[in-house]
């Protein structure tokens, strides 16, 4: 699968963006996906992730209640709908999806587990 990942910006805190990731290759749907962030001098973090099915969604503590992950398995694509902006939420947005089997509950948080990565879209936040 092949991603790529659209939709970064400037924005002002506060507001809203919403990043998209589209996919290429017959694996898709049955591929978890996710969306990770890294900031300048920062390590790769998990932001939020969605099963195949889409039935099953986790968000990192940071983004909850503002952020949300969605996907349209039709399209190939999969969604990041980011409101209420913060200046500390300005970095490098990658997607990520693997449709392998895992074998541990919190598979979906680390960044190895994921074969297939977009380019980035970068998103800054002003304050």
């Amino acid at each position: 699968v092949q991603l790529q990942a659209s939709g970064g910006g400037l924005v002002q805190a506060g507001g809203s963006l919403r990043l998209s990731c589209a996919a290429s290759g017959h694996t898709f749907s049955r591929s978890g996906m996710a969306w990770f962030r890294q900031a300048p001098g920062k390590e790769r973090e998990f932001v939020p992730s969605i099963s195949w099915s889409e039935d099953i969604t986790h968000y990192a503590d940071s983004v909850k209640g503002r952020f949300t992950i969605s996907r349209d398995n039709a399209k190939n694509t999969v969604y990041l709908q980011m409101n209420r902006l913060k200046p500390e939420d300005t970095a490098v947005y990658y997607c990520a999806g693997d449709s392998s089997i895992k074998t541990y509950s919190t598979w979906y948080r680390e960044p190895r587990e994921y074969s297939n990565w977009g380019q980035g879209t970068l998103v800054t936040v002003s304050s």
